[in-house]
């Protein structure tokens, strides 16, 4: 299915950037609307057009859409488990009032297509640490996961009524290059940005805990192809595949920086889950979806880029 032109909300932001990237160099005509609250500017692409609104301004997205907007992708979110739990007034507010807005904003519109970026943390937790398919039980463990839980609910819901096709996709722990550097989203760019600090970084518990690590070109790429495809309403893993433990991430980033660093040990976090590795036959079979990059294949580009920026 092939849109000439497409929204992607949060697009000034990490994943939606790259995102907008990919889409503006296949020659789609590519509208961004992004508060820039996390999002920075010089991520926009120079073809893209850019609309500096809110996504819960229904108006502002509405004028969009009936610019003749075939599909959206909403990648605007406020994206923190662990700050989601002191902040789930806000985080509430964004996630789940921005996507109420903008499925109000797509009410008697041009749009046939809707990409909503969920998320893993709508899962309960897998004490045997193997992958999750999507059919895995659902039981949040924060406010942030709960939120994209019930946007996942809200976006199938409506959309039938709407005349939209909804896919949903639950992204696992997504890295690379211009992801944020704050305390709360990425551990792999938190850990890099400590060491080049000169300090450790901080493991939350045993740090055998699994996380499934995917490089946002695989993110992309699964994107991409949710929104292209001729798949109905449905939900999907994006993943690696594959399990490493927030130990092995520490060790491997102090062998690359600061060899001999022991990282400081801090309770573990009960919003956190113990398991979570994406288990990707679904996507596969369904999208085409198969994860190409390695984390040790793309990790120095990772620091490269951290260290390039400003106060690294």
């Amino acid at each position: 299915m092939r849109f000439d032109r497409v929204l992607v909300t949060g697009g000034a932001g990490f994943i939606g950037s790259h995102l907008v990237d990919t889409l503006v160099d296949r020659g789609v005509d590519v509208v961004v609307v992004d508060n820039l609250t996390t999002g920075v500017r010089d991520n926009l692409h120079p073809k893209a057009t850019f609309v500096e609104a809110d996504v819960r301004d229904t108006q502002a997205v509405r004028r969009v859409i009936r610019s003749g907007v075939g599909a959206v992708v909403h990648e605007a979110a406020r994206v923190s488990v662990r700050s989601s739990v002191d902040a789930f007034l806000e985080d509430a507010g964004i996630n789940i009032l921005g996507t109420l807005s903008l499925l109000e904003a797509c009410r008697g519109g041009p749009v046939r297509r809707i990409v909503f970026a969920s998320s893993m943390a709508v899962y309960a937790d897998n004490p045997r640490g193997g992958p999750i398919s999507e059919d895995h039980p659902r039981d949040p463990r924060s406010p942030y996961g709960l939120a994209k839980w019930a946007c996942e609910r809200y976006v199938s819901l409506l959309a039938e009524g709407l005349g939209i096709d909804a896919v949903s996709l639950r992204y696992f722990n997504v890295y690379g290059p211009r992801q944020g550097s704050t305390p709360y989203v990425g551990v792999i760019t938190i850990f890099i940005n400590e060491l080049l600090r000169g300090r450790p970084p901080v493991v939350f518990g045993d740090g055998q805990q699994t996380r499934d690590f995917v490089s946002v070109r695989d993110i992309v790429d699964g994107t991409l192809r949710a929104l292209e495809s001729d798949v109905g309403t449905d939900v999907f893993n994006l993943g690696s595949g594959r399990g490493r433990t927030v130990n092995e991430i520490a060790r491997m980033l102090i062998d690359r920086l600061r060899p001999g660093t022991q990282p400081l040990i801090a309770p573990a976090r009960a919003e956190e889950v113990r398991h979570s590795v994406a288990d990707l036959s679904k996507a596969g079979s369904a999208l085409g979806y198969e994860p190409a990059h390695d984390l040790e294949d793309r990790i120095d580009e990772i620091i490269e880029w951290c260290r390039a920026r400003p106060g690294a």
